[in-house]
Order: C-alpha cells, then structure tokens, then sequence
C-alpha cells in the first residue's frame, strides 16, 4: 500500500451500497479503515462473493498490497506474520508486524540441551506496559547433513512446542526430509541459494511453504529473487547475511539499501520481509557472556534496521529482555501515547490506614509504579489520573496533570470512602502542584514522594508514620 493512498482511491472500487456487513456505517468509513489497517479487505464479503465485483477485487488487492510482501509463517493461533511494512521510518505511518525472534537448535543437540532450548522459548513470557512479550519460533539447523537425523530433530521440536519453525539447510535432500517431517506446520525453509535455487522452489511449490533466499551479494541475492517470482513463489523472505564485529557496517548498509529499494524506488524483487541472523557471531568463538553481548548488540542495530524476523542462539534472560524492550519501544505506534485507563487500583488488600499513591495513566509510568508497590508488598490504593497518556513531568508541564483533575478523580474513584485518612502521595516530579492540589481536594494533605517509584519502600519507612494515618 503506497502511503500517498487515499481513502477515495479505495472507496472507488468498494461496492458503495453501505450495506454495514463489515461493521462499518458506509463503504467510504470501511475504506478509511482499510488504509489505518483496522479492518482487512476480506471483512468486505459482497466484494469477494459477488462475481460482478471480481475486477474490483482484484484492483484493490493489488493496490492494497504493501511494498514489503506480509509472509505467514507457522498454523493456528501462534503464527506469525513478518513483513508488510509500507515506510521506511515509522514517523510517516507506523510499524505493524514487529520483528520475530527465533531461537536455533540443532540436530546433534542432546535431547536434554535440545528441550530446555525449546521449553525455554515456549514458555518465555515478560510482562511490560501493559502487554505480554514472547520469543516467537524455533530455528532447527541440520548440523549432521544427515536428513534422517534431521527430521528426527524436527519432530522432537514439534512434540514439544506448537510455535512456528524454520527450518535450516541448504541441502535439497535433507530440506526434503525435515518437510516430510513438519509438512502440516507451514515452516519457513530456509534456505535457497545460487546453487541449489531449483531444487528449493520445487519443494516450496510442493509443500506450500515460504522461502527464504540468502546471499551476500545483492546483486546475486536479487537475480535468485526474480528468478523464483517467475516460477510462481512469491512467498519469499531475504537474507543479505549477518556480519558482526568490524563488518557491522556493511550490514546495516545492505539491510537498509534492501529496504529503501523496495519503498521508494518500489522494486519488487526486493519487496520482501528481511532475515537477520546475530546468532553468527557465534561461528568465530563461544566466549559466554562477551558473545551473547556481541549477540544482543548486532540484534538491536539490526531491530533497527527493518529485520523481520531474527535468528539468535543465546538464551541469556537479560539479552532477551534487552532486545525485547527495543522491539516494543519501535513497534508502538508513534501516533499514540501508551495509556491505561484511569481511576483506582488495589494494591495487595489495602485497609482504610493504607497509603494511596497517586501516578498518572501513561502506561509506561503507571506499571513501573504498580510493579514496585507487588514487590515491595505494600498494600495500598493507587490512582491514575488521566493525563492522555503522557508522562508525570511532561503532564505537569503542559496542564495534562493537574490539582483540580486530582480533585476530580477523587470523587468519581470514592477514595475518601475508603481511608480514614486524608493524605495522598504524589510523584516528586510533581511537587510544583502540592499545593494547589491541597487546596483543590479540599483537607487532604499532599506528601511529596520520591522522584522515582523504586524509593517508595524507603519512604513510607521515614515519612509514612502512625502519625501519618491519624
């Protein structure tokens, strides 16, 4: 979808008869929907059951269709989609399907080392501002060349985990036998070469599965992609190669130049989902910890640089935690504040003596906060005012965090029904609107809390006294 589309554009090829099946009042409302991705072309059935609209259909999935090629990956509900994407920098539109993280096994793995990798992956979970984050698939790489040993691998991995699979070889024969294996997962295979480009295409036409393309030549990388497309596959995810170390440069360059292809200058042959491999700096040395850092630092530039999907052998907690962190930060969308709703949260089983903490409803601030008062174990009454989403020190700069939005929240949340006392800490950043807020909620007494949440244990023990809940 070019990002110049507009909703006439589409609304021209609708079927204009408002007939609400896709939940939307008029077809020009649906059209608008379809450009903020908030509805999928599909949800417009006459469109797709009607014979005299074939043409029309055909028109607006070919202008519907985004620079970089989406590719599923995987079945039922934990496939993944890579790709997709419509812009090169996410201020013009936003980006949709975040980069996916696979972790590789091998087939000359214990079984022991091989389910603990794959149970690690499986079970993986961190909650962060408001949303689980996950590890997405499993990369299975045929170390022995061996096909039997390889499928065999593979079918251990698929007894243990429903995620998606990528499998690794560049051997057609052993490629064969790892599909028969995992024929009903739609795994990605990976991957095809200037060698062997024949015999992959055969089988990702025979099985139906995408395949990726490796090369570090571009050029080289480019002419096996033309020359599948003409085979039909259009189901392709590219692989200029993962340098680490002083050739990080070259890269990024690539990654990027494979990206602004396929978005200015709108060549196909490059508009697909890009692999990035950071488990490479592995081939040179293990050195532990040195290597997973080498590791989660190629990952995040490449985070960065529009990777898909990313291949990485360390299961080091905070390596994951690092990548995953950034992967949320860009996948959000730059348009809208992460928020919660606002009013009252019970912390623990709070009592009418218990402390209430007053934050804001950015999500970000607002679940550091909640997270700080579980672990400390302090049971107490947490209110959010709505501050649209911003921050406390912004949202008390621009108006957003206010004594008289405090003084409202009070009252809709019934705060004071539930405590005898009449004190409220705030945030240090907002120590500027003590007093107003004093005076706006009318006897209740404003402590001025630490700057950062983490002191709050600290705090109750010097400030938060029997005196205190008088």
């Amino acid at each position: 979808m070019s990002k110049r589309l507009k909703p006439l554009d589409i609304f021209k090829y609708l079927p204009k008869t408002n007939c609400k099946i896709c939940g939307e009042e008029t077809c020009m409302a649906f059209a608008m929907k379809l450009i903020e991705r908030g509805v999928e072309l599909k949800d417009c059935t006459p469109l797709f059951e009607e014979p005299n609209y074939q043409e029309n259909k055909d028109t607006l999935i070919a202008i519907l269709r985004p620079p970089v090629q989406p590719v599923r990956i995987g079945t039922g509900e934990k496939s993944v989609i890579i790709g997709g994407e419509e812009v090169v920098y996410r201020h013009q539109l936003t980006f949709y399907n975040e980069t996916k993280f696979f972790v590789d096994v091998h087939d000359e793995m214990e079984n022991k080392e091989l389910t603990e990798r794959v149970k690690f992956v499986d079970e993986y979970k961190l909650f962060r501002i408001g949303e689980y984050l996950n590890l997405n698939g499993i990369a299975v790489r045929s170390v022995s060349k061996d096909p039997t040993k390889f499928a065999n691998a593979i079918k251990e991995v698929l007894k243990l985990t429903k995620m998606p699979i990528m499998l690794c070889s560049f051997d057609p024969k052993v490629m064969k036998a790892g599909l028969e294996a995992a024929k009903d997962r739609l795994p990605l295979i990976y991957a095809a070469t200037l060698a062997n480009w024949k015999d992959m295409a055969q089988l990702a036409r025979e099985y139906n599965c995408p395949l990726a393309v490796f090369s570090t030549d571009l050029t080289m990388l480019q002419s096996v992609v033309v020359a599948l497309r003409k085979t039909g596959l259009d189901d392709l995810v590219l692989d200029p190669g993962t340098y680490g170390g002083e050739n990080i440069g070259r890269t990024l360059n690539n990654f990027t130049m494979l990206r602004v292809a396929a978005i200015q200058a709108s060549n196909e042959n490059v508009g697909h989902p890009l692999i990035a491999v950071p488990a490479t700096v592995y081939l040179e040395a293990d050195k532990g910890v040195e290597t997973a850092w080498n590791e989660t630092i190629v990952g995040a530039m490449l985070i960065n640089r529009f990777a898909s999907l990313m291949v990485i052998h360390n299961i080091e907690l905070w390596s994951h935690l690092a990548l995953q962190t950034l992967r949320q930060s860009i996948y959000q969308d730059p348009r809208i504040h992460p928020s919660v709703e606002p009013g009252l949260t019970v912390i623990g089983n709070p009592d009418e003596n218990s402390p209430v903490f007053l934050t804001t409803n950015f999500a970000l601030t607002f679940y550091t906060v909640k997270s700080d008062l579980e672990q400390a174990k302090i049971d107490s009454w947490l209110l959010a005012v709505d501050t649209e989403g911003i921050g406390v020190e912004s949202a008390v700069a621009g108006g957003q965090l206010s004594a008289e939005k405090v003084a409202d929240l009070f009252k809709d949340t019934g705060i004071e029904d539930k405590v005898k006392h009449r004190k409220v800490i705030i945030p240090g950043m907002a120590s500027r609107i003590s007093g107003e807020t004093e005076d706006a909620t009318g006897g209740w007494t404003v402590l001025v809390g630490p700057r950062d949440s983490s002191g709050i244990q600290k705090f109750l023990k010097e400030k938060w006294t029997a005196e205190a809940t008088a």
